[in-house]
């Protein structure tokens, strides 16, 4: 295993206190990892189309055009060289949960990648804020492209707790009215909600024009539910304990969870919006290229 990868490694993470350090030793390590930067063109949009010149790149041929017109157009880009990025992270009580023998909650992975993509934002001169979120936004930190801005995030970062109901889709309608700049939007989130509440205050972001993406944190346990004794599930966010034989839900479960999954991830494509599925015990690279992918995969599609 290259080295690099133990900077990435949620068992070494977990004893990390610093949250600098820790973003610091996750970024660091995934772009030695990746051999060059994975954040080129990380802000690029569409801008206009010109006709095809020969020597020009056929990956920026635009095949939908060249299908209605027969000729042949290349799709040109505009990077932005200051653009907003809004990190808006689930903090409700759900967050919480850590299953035996994972390194990292939900809410401590989530603070990770969030600290993660904060440092990336701010390295490359953008602007990054913070939103902590439940069923009413807790903490706004307006975007700011200072460096020094980091250590606020971070600090509110450290001193926000998992706690309260979650009210994604209620606080989203919020939010898409009170951010007025068309932004990038990257929401972090187990998703434990009403998903048709959530997915309409994701439509409503997608209305204002921003552009949004989504990763969805989970704990291992919560999709191998690897029980087997009768077991007291202990409620969060006031639901009620319940005693149960694992064995004889596991099926009926998993069932259920894997459309749960299913159904967050057509909604994402539906809005076309970027979704990626991260586990609690899956190194920190797997969140950092599942979204850095799909945003580069956006320039020149």
């Amino acid at each position: 295993m290259d080295d690099y990868r133990k900077y990435l490694d949620p068992q070494t993470l977990a004893k990390v206190q610093n949250l600098d350090l820790a973003a610091r030793q996750i970024v660091e390590g995934y772009v030695s990892g990746a051999h060059k930067s994975p954040f080129h063109g990380f802000s690029a949009e569409f801008a206009q189309h010109r006709e095809y010149a020969t020597g020009d790149d056929l990956r920026y041929v635009d095949w939908k055009v060249y299908a209605k017109s027969d000729r042949y157009y290349l799709k040109q880009f505009e990077a932005e060289t200051n653009f907003t990025c809004y990190l808006l992270l689930d903090c409700s009580e759900s967050m919480r949960y850590r299953s035996e023998g994972t390194a990292l909650s939900k809410w401590e992975y989530a603070r990770l990648v969030a600290a993660a993509l904060a440092y990336v934002v701010l390295k490359q001169q953008d602007a990054a804020g913070l939103c902590t979120v439940n069923d009413h936004v807790v903490d706004f930190l307006r975007p700011a492209s200072q460096p020094t801005h980091l250590k606020q995030i971070y600090h509110t970062l450290e001193h926000t707790e998992a706690s309260g109901e979650s009210g994604l889709g209620k606080v989203f309608h919020e939010l898409a009215e009170r951010i007025n700049r068309r932004s990038l939007i990257i929401i972090i989130s187990d998703l434990f909600d009403d998903l048709d509440s959530v997915m309409l205050g994701l439509k409503h972001f997608r209305h204002r024009k921003h552009d949004v993406s989504l990763l969805q944190v989970i704990d291992p346990a919560e999709q191998d539910f690897p029980f087997q004794e009768p077991v007291l599930f202990r409620g969060l966010e006031n639901q009620p304990e319940q005693m149960a034989e694992p064995r004889s839900l596991k099926k009926a479960y998993q069932a259920e969870f894997e459309k749960f999954l299913k159904a967050a991830q057509r909604g994402c494509r539906d809005l076309n919006m970027d979704y990626g599925l991260v586990r609690t015990d899956q190194t920190l690279d797997l969140a950092l290229s599942t979204f850095l992918s799909h945003r580069q995969s956006r320039v020149g599609s």
